[in-house]
Order: structure tokens, then C-alpha cells, then sequence
């Protein structure tokens, strides 16, 4: 699978409000940091620096289940790859 490992019973479809990009994610939360635009904050701070701003671009627009979770993956792989079907 493309977006989350194979055999996956459960996943998050979400819709980044920034990128308008959508993907798939084992993590279940409200909001997540967007793969593709956000970026995951360095908590390894000097003191000089000043503290990076977390922003939770993605929504969870549904919980996907069992068989569902494939289908969505292989729809969301095949919009990426412009419908090259043949890796299929």
C-alpha cells in the first residue's frame, strides 16, 4: 500500500486545509500535521531560538474500516500516479 502499511484494519482519511491534499494515516486525532506542507517542529531548541509554532493543518474528515481502508488506498495511489493503473 501507498499510504499506510499492508493488512491495516483502520485509518484516518484526511484533508489538509492549507495544500488541499488528501491522504491517509494510522493516527485517529481531530487534526494532524500535514505530511506533505506541515512540518514536524525540532524540539531540540537553543536558547536563542524561538519556539516553533505546531500547526495542524489536516482534518479528519472519516474513520475508514476494514476492506475500506485497501480501497481507499489504492484510489488515493492512483490519483498520485496520474492513473497508472499497472502497478496495480
Amino acid at each position: 500500500m501507498y499510504f499506510v502499511p499492508d493488512d491495516t484494519k483502520r485509518a484516518g482519511y484526511f484533508e489538509c486545509a492549507c495544500c488541499n491534499s488528501r491522504f491517509l494515516d494510522l493516527r485517529l486525532a481531530p487534526k494532524i500535521v500535514c505530511p506533505y506542507c506541515g512540518e514536524e517542529p525540532d524540539m531540540e531548541l537553543g536558547p536563542d531560538d524561538p519556539m516553533p509554532e505546531i500547526r495542524e493543518d489536516a482534518e479528519l474528515i472519516r474513520v475508514v474500516e476494514g476492506e475500506e481502508v485497501e480501497l481507499y488506498d489504492r484510489l488515493l495511489s492512483l490519483a498520485i500516479t496520474g492513473g497508472d493503473y499497472n502497478w496495480i
